[in-house]
């Protein structure tokens, strides 16, 4: 039981009720919230249930695949001159075999309930589908039905258990060569099955395996089955040929020595007569593999014999066979010593022939899916050798040769060669929208001046955010250029230091670190009501002091977001700016010293004119003549004492500072004075003042929102 849905991700797309009297075919746009069961139902060729079903019946067609030549294996050789079954391993097989069959099974009755595109309706887009059961069927009776019908019949069993068992006088030679024939004829429509399933696999996914190293694995994988086969073929073809040599010898004995083609069948291991034609024949020494003098050659077949392989365990047996036959299969047969033998010959051609084919195709695919996993990291190499030869040819520096190829290596390691903004220009506009929030929303939150933004300007921002990579020493900006983007810092700290345009004594330097930004000037200017088409020139030199990884907001882009989302701020973006602005920090510090600075001299000069207030009060008596004794401090109190040195020094230090303020103040008025008639000398006596940086318009009607 399963939910149809309908569009073109759902797992089901169209489904159809039937009645026993009409047909009526039912598409929905949404999900359907009604049962149907599964003989109503029609699948969609491009869903995800069909694809991963699809994807589950090719790894059970190649399991199918690997079984198969194991019934080859069955035949052994069990004493001297004897063939024998394995009963065992024939159960074992028949089992798995069953299992397999059962998918097939299945398969058919998936493409009896799977529409298909009508081939009229191709002429547009992916065309109109098919829903009707009837013509499904017949579409696919006339189509596939054959050759998914021979796939799935269990052949082998039936031969095994049911017509070997039924024949009388059926010997092991003979069953062999049954049930090895069959399933040779069975196997052709079964590998035939797995090309179609791949081009549809790959037709609805796009691949059929996701990573490099899949695809490498699934090439060889192919490659080891073919071995696999091989080695089957080869070891019942050994069998065979021995069998052949026991028959021919049993014949040219059977007027003297009266060999009946019976005894080489290890059922009649326990007849008196085989055991005392075993005693007299000389059919084991004529067809021993391991004798040289023999007539009979055996070719390449007499490893199965000389090694034991005949006779061994099957696991030892299935190894050996298949080494055999992935040597041979790599090597095209060269190593393979043939002898005239028709069979052996031809054995041999086809062998030479396979192997060349599987070697170019499955292992040709299998280097192109591993050289895959290097190929960025190839062309990087070539375009940096590229940039080495330029620069060596253009004679740079070594310090900026060595920043170029730090350059290089560090946009290596950050991206790994994929460009990010080709892949999203690809991808339709909702979608673009998505990945930049899902990748760019977190860290522009991290950035204090954008949290106090609203989800509607933050998503519009990261439409248009673009990664920046700035190695270490790499200026980003210099003072007086123009400001072309605002760089929002995710890693890594840059330097931000100004000279007032150039001001002598003046230098102001920030570090600036992440969650920072500069380039606040693209900011004021486009948020000016009546900003000019030149782009702002900068007020601070922005220096990488590590690497830096960013985000960049173009001056267009900027523009653009701050016409379309002007009236959506409160007053509370604008003190946010100001607070987080590194350009109004330092006009705000500047300002503060200033203020500090006018304020300890007005409370200097206070000081000052009150000491001159109590010198001048002290060298008048108290008619208001003047005192010359009292000004030169030559003067002696009622007792006719002079006043003590401390007083005396403290008279004079009041003097020379009375003195020295006379002489500032009449060199300020000179100063002015020159200033007023443009003398060029004394304009370094004139204080510039750091200007206050202007004031980005937030709000078209200056009200909080």
């Amino acid at each position: 039981m399963n939910k149809i849905i309908s569009n073109s991700t759902s797992k089901f797309r169209h489904f159809r009720r039937h009645s026993k009297t009409a047909a009526a075919a039912t598409a929905t746009d949404e999900p359907s919230n009604h049962y149907i069961l599964w003989q109503y139902q029609i699948l969609d060729p491009d869903s995800d249930f069909v694809s991963h079903w699809n994807q589950i019946f090719l790894v059970t067609s190649l399991i199918a695949l690997f079984i198969d030549p194991l019934y080859f294996y069955l035949p052994s050789v069990s004493g001297p001159a004897c063939l024998s079954t394995d009963n065992s391993l024939s159960i074992a097989v028949t089992l798995f075999r069953s299992i397999t069959d059962l998918f097939y099974l299945l398969h058919m009755i998936m493409k009896f309930r799977t529409a298909f595109v009508a081939p009229s309706s191709r002429v547009f887009g992916r065309g109109e589908l098919v829903m009707d059961a009837r013509q499904i069927a017949v579409r696919y009776l006339k189509s596939d039905f054959i050759i998914d019908l021979a796939a799935t019949l269990p052949i082998p069993q039936i031969i095994i258990w049911i017509v070997i068992p039924g024949t009388r006088n059926s010997r092991a030679d003979h069953a062999n060569n049954t049930l090895a024939l069959f399933v040779l004829i069975q196997y052709i429509p079964r590998l035939f099955l797995i090309f179609p399933l791949n081009q549809r696999i790959i037709k609805t996914t796009g691949v059929v395996a996701r990573t490099a190293w899949a695809g490498a694995a699934y090439n060889l994988l192919l490659y080891m089955l073919a071995s696999h086969v091989l080695g089957a073929v080869w070891y019942l073809s050994s069998i065979g040929r021995q069998f052949s040599c026991w028959n021919a010898e049993c014949a040219k004995e059977s007027r003297i020595l009266s060999c009946l083609p019976s005894y080489l069948d290890c059922n009649s291991l326990q007849k008196t007569e085989r055991q005392y034609w075993l005693n007299i024949t000389h059919v084991l020494s004529n067809c021993d593999p391991k004798n040289e003098d023999i007539n009979f050659k055996f070719g390449m077949f007499a490893a199965a014999f000389t090694n034991d392989v005949a006779s061994s365990r099957f696991i030892e047996k299935y190894l050996y066979c298949l080494w055999w036959g992935l040597r041979n299969l790599s090597s095209y047969g060269q190593t393979l010593e043939t002898t005239t033998y028709l069979g052996e010959t031809l054995f041999c051609i086809v062998l030479c022939i396979f192997g060349l084919v599987l070697f170019a195709f499955f292992i040709g695919n299998m280097q192109t899916y591993l050289q895959s996993m290097t190929v960025r990291l190839e062309e990087w190499r070539i375009k940096k050798k590229d940039t080495e030869e330029w620069m060596r040819h253009r004679q740079l520096p070594p310090v900026l040769q060595e920043r170029v190829l730090r350059f290089v290596e560090y946009k290596w390691f950050a991206t790994r060669g994929v460009n990010e903004e080709s892949i999203l220009r690809s991808l339709p506009l909702d979608l673009r929208r998505e990945i930049q929030r899902h990748l760019c929303l977190a860290l522009v939150r991290r950035v204090l001046f954008f949290s106090q933004m609203d989800d509607q300007l933050l998503d519009a921002i990261c439409e248009r955010l673009v990664s920046s990579l700035n190695t270490q020493g790499t200026y980003i900006v210099r003072e007086g250029d123009p400001v072309n983007e605002m760089l929002f810092i995710i890693r890594g700290q840059l330097e931000s230091s100004t000279t007032d345009g150039g001001r002598s004594g003046f230098f102001n330097s920030i570090t600036l670190r992440p969650g920072d930004f500069c380039g606040e000037e693209l900011l004021t200017w486009a948020l000016m009501p009546t900003s000019s088409l030149n782009l702002p020139s900068s007020t601070r030199t922005v220096r990488a002091l590590t690497e830096v990884e960013a985000f960049a907001l173009q001056a267009e882009d900027l523009k653009f977001v701050a016409s379309q989302f002007k009236r959506l701020h409160s007053k509370r973006i604008q003190h946010a700016f100001r607070y987080y602005s590194h350009q109004w920090r330092t006009w705000g510090a500047c300002l503060i010293q200033a203020a500090w600075r006018r304020y300890w001299k007005k409370k200097e000069a206070k000081e000052l004119a009150r000491q001159e207030s109590f010198y001048y009060m002290s060298i008048y008596d108290q008619d208001g003549n003047y005192n010359d004794e009292l000004a030169d401090g030559n003067y002696e109190d009622e007792s006719g004492q002079r006043p003590s040195g401390d007083n005396a020094s403290n008279a004079q230090h009041l003097g020379v500072t009375l003195l020295a303020s006379k002489f500032a103040a009449n060199t300020r008025r000179g100063a002015k004075q020159k200033v007023l008639e443009g003398d060029p000398a004394s304009t370094s006596l004139k204080m510039p003042q750091l200007f206050k940086p202007v004031e980005p318009d937030f709000s078209v009607d200056r009200e909080d929102v």
